[in-house]
């Protein structure tokens, strides 16, 4: 397995490609579609460069993967799909998701509750392939309902928004449907990984003058979190969770985000007058 990843400097996102170098066959985490939310203008420079990396190295794209459904950026996998290919694929527990965020958005029209705009819904425990590589699921909820861990050759593990850089802590669990309890259960499951296992990161948050970083062992973790290291008991982690949420704004791009990654980074259909319109709820957040 080769791992090349993209650090995007405007949301602090990580996409990564995942390779089977023995089959030239591949797959892509997290991507990311650029969105300038003052002119309401998108943009695929980042998605473009996870194209290009593809192309010039031949490689087949198999899957575009979902850790969950992002609050702070939105997704490329629409854009990627029509260029790369590969089926859209996330945690089953999209579902609870789409329940409780379409109606806000009112957007039933385009957005169907029942997740077929995502090729693939995946189940906790469930077993697919990259070429040669074999995948696990593991849902790792409490950040949202929705979020699902990729375990690669149980050597590797994407882990999404659930765990941060360990001087960061973990994701929050203020949102609807977040739990710390399920977050703490989820960030247990990963820590029971062999010590040895690479997380793979969706986010980082450097100063100007460092590096992002994008990987690290699951006894680093365990060792140096903050937020929940081996030795956190879930009461001491739901306090300090619950104080640190507290001081946390809403996430700048969660509007269009969450409505748009509903759709598997569809923009929605066109109007009368052939314009896409994303909708902004007011007073909700």
């Amino acid at each position: 397995m080769h791992v090349e990843s993209f650090f995007e400097p405007q949301t602090k996102t990580i996409t990564h490609i995942i390779v089977d170098t023995d089959t030239k066959k591949c797959a892509v985490i997290d991507s990311v579609l650029d969105y300038d939310q003052d002119a309401a203008r998108f943009s695929t420079e980042s998605a473009s460069n996870v194209i290009k990396y593809i192309q010039d190295h031949n490689l087949k794209n198999e899957w575009i993967l979902e850790t969950h459904i992002h609050a702070d950026h939105l997704t490329g996998a629409f854009y990627l799909k029509e260029h790369i290919g590969g089926k859209v694929g996330i945690g089953s527990g999209i579902l609870q998701v789409l329940k409780t965020w379409v109606p806000l958005f009112n957007t039933e029209n385009d957005t169907p509750i029942s997740g077929e705009q995502f090729d693939h819904l995946f189940d906790d425990g469930a077993l697919f392939s990259i070429g040669n590589l074999s995948v696990r699921v593991m849902h790792t909820p409490g950040h949202t309902p929705a979020c699902a861990t990729y375990i690669v050759d149980e050597k590797s593990a994407f882990i999404g928004d659930t765990i941060f850089n360990p001087n960061l802590g973990t994701a929050r669990v203020d949102f609807p449907g977040g739990s710390a309890n399920d977050l703490y259960n989820s960030i247990q499951r990963i820590y029971n990984l062999p010590d040895s296992t690479i997380l793979y990161m969706c986010h980082d948050y450097p100063k100007s003058d460092e590096a992002p970083l994008k990987l690290i062992t699951v006894k680093e973790q365990k060792e140096q979190n903050i937020m929940l290291n081996q030795h956190t008991t879930l009461d001491e982690f739901k306090n300090k969770r619950s104080k640190r949420d507290k001081t946390l704004g809403a996430p700048r791009l969660i509007l269009p985000s969450i409505q748009v990654n509903m759709r598997a980074g569809c923009m929605g259909r066109k109007k009368s007058n052939n314009i896409q319109y994303l909708k902004i709820p007011l007073n909700i957040l």
